[in-house]
């Protein structure tokens, strides 16, 4: 009988959800520390932390204590979200050099910003909006899929085009 009741604990125990305020007091500071230490970017680690509760929040039903701690599972959380905004930085550098500005020394002319926005006017409607909402407002392409209402593949593929098309855009106005 006792094992039974052992069992039925560790099947509540399993289920039992989070308080998420009680789980960002507690990790919000070693999770920031991480990021911090890692990109030593204040608002993109400000800005993870928060990413971070905010997709266990909507995960939460995932995590198996039997896996890993919750800890674990939360520092994992903020490290994929953290290597993919790096990553997504870094393209977007290599890319448009213009739309990276954040946090650099480098100022963008008057002039620049005004070319961007004339190619970026030049692009259809469709590409146009997944260059926005990826670029400008730091979508993932999942999220981009869901507001457009369209397979993630389509929004690779414009996302693809689009730089390709804003890149020759630029160059021969540049």
């Amino acid at each position: 009988m006792n094992s039974n009741s052992e069992k039925a604990s560790d099947v509540v125990e399993n289920q039992v959800e989070y308080s998420i305020e009680e789980l960002f007091i507690t990790y919000k500071a070693p999770i920031y520390q991480f990021v911090y230490r890692y990109c030593q970017d204040e608002q993109l680690s400000i800005d993870l932390v928060q990413d971070t509760f905010e997709k266990f929040h909507r995960y939460q039903a995932q995590f198996d204590s039997q896996k890993s701690s919750l800890k674990t599972y939360l520092f994992r959380i903020a490290y994929q979200l953290m290597i993919n905004r790096l990553k997504r930085r870094s393209r977007m550098n290599k890319l448009l050099p213009f739309l990276y500005n954040q946090n650099h020394k480098t100022q963008i002319s008057h002039d620049e910003i005004l070319s961007i926005q004339a190619a970026l006017q030049q692009l259809p409607d469709e590409q146009r909006s997944v260059i926005l909402l990826y670029y400008y407002h730091d979508l993932s392409q999942k999220e981009i899929s869901n507001i457009l209402e369209i397979p993630i593949g389509t929004v690779k593929s414009r996302l693809h085009v689009s730089l390709k098309k804003l890149k020759g855009l630029l160059e021969e106005n540049g």
